[in-house]
């Protein structure tokens, strides 16, 4: 099993559109682990880890995001992975 972490940055109307809610469900349902967040530049920024293709699914997923969003650029960085979280959870700040 290849593990992989990913960084991602989501810029559009993200914001208002349960896409935190649908990123979670999503990560969730594909065992994805990590954290979701809105930025107060009006992106959100998530973190996910685990199998390579269970968190391609998710990054798919935030290419169109929950209906009702608007995707205008997805930034994917890999990053090395750490095995630092035990869920997937929203931030709210």
């Amino acid at each position: 099993m290849n593990l992989k972490r990913v960084h991602l940055l989501v810029e559009g109307r993200v914001q208002g559109v349960y896409f935190r809610q649908g990123m979670m469900e999503t990560a969730e349902k594909n065992n994805v682990l990590g954290w979701v967040r809105n930025l107060q530049d009006d992106r959100v920024e998530a973190i996910l880890e685990g199998n390579d293709s269970n968190v391609d699914a998710v990054v798919e997923w935030a290419r169109f995001g929950p209906a009702g969003a608007v995707v205008k650029e997805l930034t994917v960085t890999e990053e090395r992975y750490v095995g630092e979280f035990t869920n997937f959870m929203i931030h709210y700040q």
